[in-house]
């Protein structure tokens, strides 16, 4: 796999109308090393975080959730990249040891896969803030004059040179990433407030109570949990907040409500750096919930897409497996193999089986007589005679029996299987009494 060339195709125009040559930008990103913090448990995507991290749970087909941050990184020219792991972390280290060893170390560029090791102590990681402390040696050896701090699991598509170079302008010691969300959702985010010149003068983390915009009593500013740091004030900061007994140790929980009253904190509006829009609206998904992570794949196989995945312009790159076309067998009236309205992945079989607006991961067999409707499911599934799925997520390796049902009789599957509050069926091969054992099921 060969890496997009670095986005000196464009220049930053900043908002009073002059320009930043792509070079200079290129430069800033050099001097970066980007840090995605791919640690969290993910419990709130039930059992599809039981056996692996919600970085590596897979999405849209082809990809996993980490594989958007990460392209975002390469795509905008950061190319020294570490990504922090603790809980089932498997299954992260190898995706990305087998999906993106294409960076050319020679050059500077690469990617350290770090899990938690209790370097300073033996604790594991107690916050964000204290997850990038334990491995501040790993940045200083880096000696970058910025470090971008990225969380790994959400999925959108920005270039975060533009974030920097605003960064630079502004003479910031932090700048945080913003996006507006709906008030009556705020509550799960970091709430800031800013100034007329977008200087952040209030930082509260998932308040009870968020405020609202000014002039819009319906939208909050949240933090997107990307930041900007000039890096020896990052570290300077951590260890202070390290040697602090009453500090849990968080970046949104702690350092940044402090700062904001004593430091040049900015907030960088993430429409500006999106490369991914619906009409005017910036595209950004948290996919942490069943129904969420549903929702996101199944609007892939609409006729136009919320996100873009065919823009060769801003790649989506991952492991590129060596697997066959995908293929549709029979066509008869009573056994027609096809698919409409949705996503069908490398190494998939669709025998005298229907498809109807569904996303199929790699290698997933159907068999004859089968019907396949608002459904997601995951690699080496195999589907038997006469199955009916309608709003699932089939987890990967699960085998369905001929005749098997799900997604039509609720008070059927929650005897089986996990629904969600909008009716999604969760199945997974637990749950049909296929579980493998723990130490080879890791992904």
């Amino acid at each position: 796999m060969n890496p997009p060339d670095a986005p000196n195709r464009f220049e930053y125009r900043q908002r009073d109308g002059s320009s930043r040559g792509a070079g200079s930008m290129n430069h800033l990103m050099r001097d970066t090393y980007a840090l995605i913090l791919a640690g969290g448990r993910g419990a709130r995507l039930q059992q599809l975080t039981e056996w692996r991290a919600k970085p590596s749970v897979p999405f849209a087909g082809k990809f996993s959730i980490i594989d958007f941050p990460l392209s975002n990184c390469v795509n905008s020219g950061a190319r020294r990249i570490g990504v922090l792991t603790q809980y089932k972390s498997q299954s992260l280290i190898r995706h990305i040891e087998r999906g993106w060893g294409f960076l050319e170390a020679d050059l500077g560029e690469y990617i350290d896969v770090v899990p938690a090791q209790q370097r300073v102590d033996e604790r594991w990681y107690s916050g964000t803030a204290n997850a990038v402390f334990q491995n501040l040696d790993i940045l200083r050896e880096s000696d970058p004059r910025y470090v971008l701090i990225l969380s790994g699991d959400h999925v959108y598509k920005m270039d975060y040179s533009v974030m920097l170079a605003e960064h630079v302008e502004r003479g910031c010691d932090v700048t945080v990433a913003c996006i507006e969300v709906p008030l009556s959702e705020a509550g799960s985010f970091g709430v800031m407030g800013v100034d007329a010149a977008d200087r952040v003068v209030s930082f509260a983390e998932k308040p009870a109570h968020p405020a609202a915009l000014p002039g819009d009593p319906y939208r909050a500013l949240a933090s997107m949990g990307i930041y900007v740091f000039n890096a020896e004030f990052l570290f300077e900061q951590l260890a202070r907040d390290a040697e602090l007994d009453t500090s849990t140790h968080d970046f949104g929980h702690d350092l940044l409500p402090q700062l904001v009253r004593q430091r040049r904190v900015w907030a960088h509006r993430f429409a500006s750096s999106c490369v991914n829009r619906v009409g005017e609206r910036p595209y950004w998904r948290d996919v942490g919930t069943v129904d969420a992570f549903w929702a996101a794949n199944i609007d892939l196989t609409r006729e136009i897409p919320e996100l873009n995945l065919y823009d060769d312009q801003w790649p989506i790159l991952s492991r590129q497996r060596q697997l066959p076309p995908a293929k549709f067998v029979f066509d008869e009236p009573s056994r027609r193999g096809m698919a409409l309205d949705s996503l069908v992945s490398s190494g998939c079989v669709v025998s005298g089986a229907t498809v109807r607006r569904s996303v199929l991961f790699s290698k997933v067999r159907v068999d004859v007589g089968s019907l396949i409707e608002d459904s997601v499911v995951l690699p080496n599934v195999v589907v038997g005679r006469n199955v009916r799925l309608v709003r699932t997520v089939v987890d990967k390796h699960c085998r369905l029996p001929d005749g098997f049902c799900a997604g039509v009789n609720r008070a059927d599957d929650e005897a089986r299987f996990h629904v969600t509050e909008r009716g999604v069926t969760l199945i997974t091969p637990d749950m049909l009494g296929q579980g493998w054992h723990e130490g080879h099921r890791v992904g």
